[in-house]
């Protein structure tokens, strides 16, 4: 790998708990923004009753028990923790089945391997009731969220990245804006300035990531590979989640969100960064397309804050100051981790 270093061991940046991952364990979340792939916000057609009603539902369906169960949160996916060590996952009613049955591939072939990642459960799956996929998943801990440390996430994305998928398992390619053109036309939250501002940024981002020439091989990739989808387990080891976004891309792609936490929004430090970059061999700050890279990413987490800012205040303010930082070039040190 071009830039390889040595890498220090399994215990490298545990010193000490970043700004973002205290603002994490305060909100019970990672963030949620940065992701091309991931579903897009659940909508009103999956409030908790009816999250219930379809989880007893494909609870019944595999054998599992309903009874006790407790929702974690309702977004992307209604999450819930069964009184079994078991996560279920369940989609919105528009869900692309197939992806979801390619999520669950992909956890079966990491298990195959002994890649530390959260682990589908034993059962038939996706479960697919009324056009919603629903998931089972074997909880990482017992105790709520305790998330990795940054040297941990280098070790993670370097095993990762050292990995060859099988063809059978179909991994997409990479596709960064896949869902940006509609979330920026769907939204009735925008003014028709920004709506006009928004598209034209996007039309600029496709052009200029088209003319990235990139240092480190193509091959599988996360997605969404920051902080908050990389978990301890119940023996302290980290525990790659959120297998949504599996694909086929520039291994830059996955090391991006660390540095941007770090030179944008310090959300790292510069301690953890450089043991970061000390663990995994290679700095994408030192790559001359990371700033293109850090203007797409940033540009990306806007269209997805932008989607849920007509239903919460909060999220509109930070959607807002998000784009006067696109227009004016602000600071982005205030963005908040949604």
């Amino acid at each position: 790998m071009q830039g390889q270093q040595n890498a220090s061991g399994p215990t490298a940046g545990r010193s000490h708990v970043t700004g973002l991952v205290a603002r994490l364990a305060r909100r019970g979340r990672p963030p949620r923004d940065c992701s091309p792939m991931r579903a897009e916000p659940v909508g009103h057609e999956l409030d908790e009753t009816r999250a219930l009603a379809l989880l007893k539902q494909a609870c019944a369906t595999v054998g599992l028990s309903a009874d006790g169960a407790r929702l974690l949160r309702i977004g992307s996916n209604a999450v819930y923790h069964l009184t079994s060590p078991v996560v279920a996952r369940i989609s919105r009613n528009d869900a692309d089945i197939g992806h979801a049955r390619r999520t669950v591939a992909v956890a079966r072939w990491l298990e195959r391997v002994n890649y530390p990642a959260v682990r589908a459960i034993d059962v038939d799956q996706p479960i697919d009731i009324d056009r919603h996929a629903i998931t089972f998943w074997q909880s990482v801990s017992d105790d709520g969220d305790q998330y990795a440390t940054v040297g941990e996430v280098a070790e993670v994305l370097a095993e990762l990245h050292g990995l060859t998928a099988p063809a059978d398992l179909h991994l997409p390619t990479l596709a960064p804006f896949d869902k940006a053109a509609n979330r920026i036309t769907a939204n009735d939250w925008l003014s028709p300035d920004d709506r006009l501002f928004l598209t034209e940024q996007l039309a600029t981002m496709r052009e200029k990531y088209a003319g990235l020439k990139f240092m480190l091989p193509q091959g599988v990739i996360h997605g969404d590979a920051g902080i908050g989808n990389v978990l301890h387990d119940r023996h302290g080891k980290p525990v790659v989640i959120d297998l949504d976004g599996f694909a086929i891309g520039p291994r830059e792609w996955d090391l991006a969100l660390t540095a941007i936490y770090y030179d944008s929004f310090g959300w790292h430090t510069l301690d953890e960064y450089e043991t970061f970059v000390r663990v995994y061999g290679f700095d994408i700050m030192q790559w001359p397309g990371y700033p293109t890279m850090r203007a797409v990413r940033e540009f990306l987490m806007v269209t997805w804050v932008i989607q849920s800012a007509g239903a919460d205040p909060r999220i509109a303010d930070e959607a807002g100051k998000r784009i006067t930082a696109l227009r004016t070039g602000a600071n982005r040190k205030d963005w908040q981790p949604y």
